[in-house]
């Protein structure tokens, strides 16, 4: 969900802590909360269907990290196929790796392809960044950049949301890497009061984490998961379909 990732990033970073004037607290991610599952979700732009997202979490234990190995697969519809695989340190709540691969079908654009395959070693960011246009041309990018200490990857308010450390009322921030920018930059969330939502999964007690125009609702209780993302206008939605056992994937 790069379009939905972007939306976030970019109204959050205009927004800054918007808390109503609260102190800023560190935001924090207890990626060893995360159940291990697979989650459906299904998209609604304008309250119709439009494609649907498959998000797993794995465990995996390897010297000197546990890990959690997060996988998803979307299509938003007609203009985009994405596929995501993220390797966190499950302890820490640092990032290691992260492959982005995204097909993009608009017409008014000349970038068809875009991918990151990336690792965290000896403090940088390293890897390669691919820009792939309609003249069959590949463009790939070296990177190697400094990632300060306590910097996440961008995607970490997405698939790592339901296992912050946010209070009612808080507003949280924390230093985050854009993947496709190569750039640093502030996650931002604001933490609403709870409530509870019905989705096609069930009915949950959540609680609303703001950042920009984009509210995500989570769960507080175990297993802690999203289960529900809107923008603050209502046009676009994506709720849990369902909840199921784990594929493994390679190692």
């Amino acid at each position: 969900m790069r379009w939905l990732c972007f939306l976030l990033a970019s109204t959050a970073a205009a927004q800054g802590g918007a808390g109503g004037g609260r102190p800023v607290k560190p935001l924090r991610f207890d990626l060893a909360a995360i159940p291990v599952t697979r989650d459906s979700f299904t998209f609604f732009l304008d309250r119709q269907a439009h494609g649907f997202a498959v998000w797993q979490y794995e465990t995996r234990a390897r010297t000197p990290h546990e890990e959690v190995v997060y996988s998803a697969y979307s299509e938003f519809q007609p203009v985009e196929e994405e596929r995501l695989r993220v390797v966190l340190d499950r302890t820490s709540g640092a990032p290691l790796a992260s492959y982005h691969h995204i097909e993009l079908f608009s017409p008014r654009s000349d970038t068809l392809m875009v991918e990151h395959d990336l690792e965290v070693k000896d403090g940088r960011v390293q890897g390669t960044r691919k820009v792939g246009t309609k003249d069959g041309k590949v463009k790939a990018i070296p990177v190697s950049v400094p990632l300060p200490p306590g910097t996440v990857w961008s995607n970490y308010e997405l698939y790592a949301a339901a296992v912050t450390n946010a209070e009612p009322g808080d507003s949280l921030a924390a230093p985050d890497y854009r993947e496709f920018s190569d750039s640093l930059r502030t996650l931002y969330f604001f933490a609403e009061q709870p409530t509870a939502v019905n989705v096609p999964a069930g009915r949950f007690d959540v609680l609303p984490l703001r950042s920009g125009d984009f509210r995500l609702y989570v769960t507080r209780q175990p297993p802690r998961r999203v289960v529900k993302g809107e923008t603050l206008d209502g046009r676009f939605s994506f709720e849990l379909a369902h909840t199921g056992p784990v594929v493994p994937t390679d190692p």
